[in-house]
């Protein structure tokens, strides 16, 4: 150590290495105390007392004495204090990596703010890539799922079941791939997916000793579907079984006629949109020229064409009031005397008071576009 400076904003030291001592050529290994030069590497430290900590070392340049080495020279360094191409000490940059687990980039930036140690986002995002993963051992119990990337594109995600750590993910969900990795990935026992067919194929054809189970989350989504296929087929016969109920049962006039309103209207419109695709598939048409037709989405357009009756696709409970409710009368005048854009629908409801987003104006009218109430 040469000196120290102490500020308010930074503690400088200088230090040096000793010369005369040998030093270890970064290519080859050999030892080496035939100086070339000197030059000074400025590192950073983690903090001493609260301040930002910089070390000005003067390291040596030193020939590489072995004649097949590829080197001519080499920088010595310090072991424990500076790393090749490094401007941060290896106590510094293992406290980045870290905060860059935890926090990832932006939060971990903001936190090393905190210990008033500045770097980018972009830095931790940097220094966490350079981390090392740890080696892949295969599960004994592997986890198999998709995931959507974004719109309707997926992946496949395998997940060790039994530390829930994830292990690979690729794109798309191709039973070839999945195959693929378990063969080179021998050793699982227990395979644990959702009811796809894909994955079912994948899991056969790369660990067909394998016993393929599904978790409890798919269990009852499976379940839950199930249910909801089986009460909405047969909405219908509920009423009838029924116990009658006697008059001092009866709720009174108002709740009844309240509730009737409320399941009407996505009753009406359930109806209105399975008689618009049922007339239409009817004369042999395709269900994405339908869909074109009428503003819908084409998975939407075969849920009510395989549909019996409208009955069968109203599996959502009525809707929850909205502030948009009072409004809903204006909309429809406003739309009927020709106002059809949604953004400026939005503006006049503000100046008479309404408070909500627009988004939820421009859903509001998306039925008016296909020819279909409001509600």
């Amino acid at each position: 150590m040469v000196s120290v400076e102490v500020s308010d904003a930074v503690v400088a030291v200088r230090a040096r290495t000793r010369s005369g001592e040998p030093a270890g050529c970064t290519e080859c290994g050999q030892l080496s105390e035939w100086c070339h030069s000197r030059y000074t590497r400025r590192l950073l430290d983690v903090t001493l007392a609260g301040r930002p900590l910089r070390i000005d070392l003067s390291v040596r340049r030193l020939y590489c004495e072995n004649t097949t080495c590829p080197k001519t020279t080499f920088a010595e360094q310090v072991p424990g204090l500076t790393v090749r191409y490094q401007r941060r000490t290896p106590r510094l940059q293992r406290l980045v990596e870290d905060i860059g687990i935890v926090l990832a980039g932006r939060s971990g930036s903001r936190m090393l703010r905190i210990l008033n140690i500045r770097l980018s986002r972009v830095a931790v995002l940097s220094q966490l890539m350079r981390v090392s993963l740890p080696p892949l051992v295969t599960p004994r119990v592997l986890g198999v799922d998709d995931f959507a990337l974004h719109g309707g594109t997926y992946g496949t995600l395998l997940v060790d079941a039994t530390t829930r750590l994830p292990l690979t993910l690729w794109e798309g969900r191709d039973a070839e791939q999945l195959g693929r990795w378990l063969r080179e990935h021998p050793g699982v026992e227990v395979a644990c997916r959702d009811g796809s067919l894909t994955y079912r194929q994948g899991i056969t054809a790369g660990a067909p000793k394998a016993v393929q189970v599904s978790d409890r989350f798919h269990l009852w989504q499976g379940l839950s579907r199930r249910v909801q296929d089986i009460a909405s087929a047969h909405r219908g016969c509920l009423p009838a079984a029924l116990p009658p109920v006697s008059e001092d049962d009866r709720p009174p006039a108002e709740e009844t006629t309240e509730h009737a309103a409320a399941s009407s209207r996505a009753g009406r419109h359930a109806q209105s949109l399975f008689e618009a695709v049922q007339a239409l598939t009817r004369t042999g048409r395709s269900h994405s020229s339908v869909a074109r037709e009428l503003g819908l989405d084409r998975r939407t357009v075969g849920k009510y064409a395989r549909a019996r009756t409208w009955q069968e696709v109203m599996r959502r409970p009525p809707r929850k009031p909205s502030t948009l409710d009072p409004y809903l009368d204006y909309l429809r005048q406003r739309w009927d005397e020709g106002q059809h854009s949604a953004k400026i629908l939005h503006e006049e409801l503000q100046i008479k008071g309404y408070l909500g987003h627009y988004q939820r104006v421009k859903i509001a009218v998306a039925p008016l576009r296909r020819g279909l109430p409001i509600d």
